[in-house]
């Protein structure tokens, strides 16, 4: 399909997804990079008992906790979230 097909169809509220290739579709910024980080055994099991709590794992939990708390500080500052940040 042509791009100005696509835009036209997209613009006029027809559903498009059929032509789209979801499973390669990436958002932009969300790039993940991983990385290690050495936790004290007592830190460790708390995370567990509150991942296993909530039914989320150690992973979920780390990641929303830190987006939290990211949030917080950078929305006192009237800053961005660092989100897109690189570094």
């Amino acid at each position: 399909m042509k791009a100005k097909d696509f835009d036209r169809k997209f613009d006029d509220g027809e559903d498009v997804t059929g032509v789209l290739y979801l499973s390669k579709a990436r958002r932009s910024g969300h790039d993940q990079r991983r990385v290690n980080v050495d936790f004290p055994t007592w830190m460790i099991a708390s995370l567990d008992r509150e991942a296993s709590h909530l039914g989320v794992t150690r992973q979920s939990i780390i990641k929303i906790w830190l987006a939290e708390r990211l949030e917080q500080t950078h929305s006192g500052r009237g800053g961005h979230t660092g989100r897109n940040a690189q570094g």
